[in-house]
């Protein structure tokens, strides 16, 4: 009797970052890099190679494409993850392969007649969605991630399920989104109804929950607050269901406002969340409520906030200054 054949390597990394839980964004990042990897070492097997030919890549990248510190070091990443996780080969010294160092930036920060500027310049669920990203100092894809049962009308908070790290927390729930985001509940519901009478209405839930609870999956709770307009294959399952909006969508609507609203910092979705936490630094709210806030593991990655506070550089004063 033959014996089963192997899986495809790249599809052995696959089967191994869906095993752990990892998001479809990592996922792809990763199977991008480990087919660059083997193509620029002319197709050889990675178990014919090793820490010389991780770091002789990892430096192609940095000289010759010229790519970000942060790309870099997710290239390295996802080479550690295949020879350590997929093909379990213990390389001595592979965990000494350097990081590439970051350049330390301050965050970019908008002002508040900026922000209001810009919000002017959006409208319908992308105004309310931008609102969010100010207002409750949410990141893009939790924005987008959020369910029905993750809003708290009556206490004014928002649950932010398994956000970066893994981590839950809670933030609050701007006053003036309470009302919008109701009515954008009802139309959520509308559609969902639809997907249930179409023979639709199932929505992705993570991890073995969809087994455990078997129902789920289609109870308003667990709907998405912002899901797409379409419905569409799920590229892990191949089911066919409503997913939340694509982040694309959002991001041409944020950069088409700033642009409009004659703004020239190098803002982006996630500056919202940035001019969250200074804005309320200088509200006089203390730096670990705004860590727990912004759930920031380590009080250091939100002290940085403290540099671009409105007092001029350093909070100095002038000269030319009366």
């Amino acid at each position: 009797m033959n014996e089963p054949q192997q899986p495809r390597l790249l599809d052995q990394v696959r089967q191994c970052i869906r095993l752990k839980h990892m998001s479809m964004k990592t996922e792809e990042s990763y199977v991008y890099y480990i087919r660059e990897f083997i193509l620029y070492h002319n197709k050889r097997h990675p178990k014919e190679m090793g820490v010389a030919e991780i770091r002789a890549y990892l430096s192609y990248l940095a000289v010759e494409k010229n790519v970000a510190a942060s790309t870099q070091n997710v290239a390295r990443n996802a080479l550690l993850f295949l020879y350590k996780k997929v093909l379990e080969i213990d390389l001595s010294f592979i965990d000494k392969i350097e990081t590439a160092k970051r350049p330390e930036r301050i965050p970019v920060v908008l002002t508040r007649n900026e922000i209001q500027a810009i919000l002017a310049n959006l409208d319908g669920v992308y105004y309310l969605m931008t609102s969010l990203l100010y207002g409750s100092g949410l990141r893009l894809t939790e924005c987008l991630s959020l369910r029905v049962k993750d809003l708290d009308f009556e206490y004014r908070q928002i649950t932010v399920r398994d956000s970066k790290g893994q981590k839950d927390r809670v933030t609050m729930l701007p006053s003036l989104t309470i009302e919008p985001l109701k009515i954008q509940l009802e139309k959520a519901k509308v559609l969902h109804h639809l997907d249930l009478n179409e023979g639709y209405g199932t929505v992705y839930l993570p991890y073995a929950l969809e087994r455990k609870y078997k129902n789920a999956n289609r109870e308003w709770a667990w709907q998405f607050v912002f899901p797409a307009n379409n419905r569409s294959k799920d590229p892990r399952s191949g089911v066919i269901r409503r997913h939340h909006i694509y982040p694309d969508s959002l991001q041409r609507a944020v950069k088409s406002a700033i642009r409009q609203a004659g703004i020239t910092k190098h803002a982006s979705c996630h500056t919202f969340r940035h001019s969250f936490a200074t804005h309320l630094l200088e509200d006089g709210y203390d730096i670990r409520t705004v860590q727990e806030l912004l759930g920031h593991k380590d009080v250091r990655t939100t002290i940085i906030y403290t540099h671009v506070l409105n007092r001029g550089g350093r909070g100095v004063r002038s000269p030319l200054d009366p």
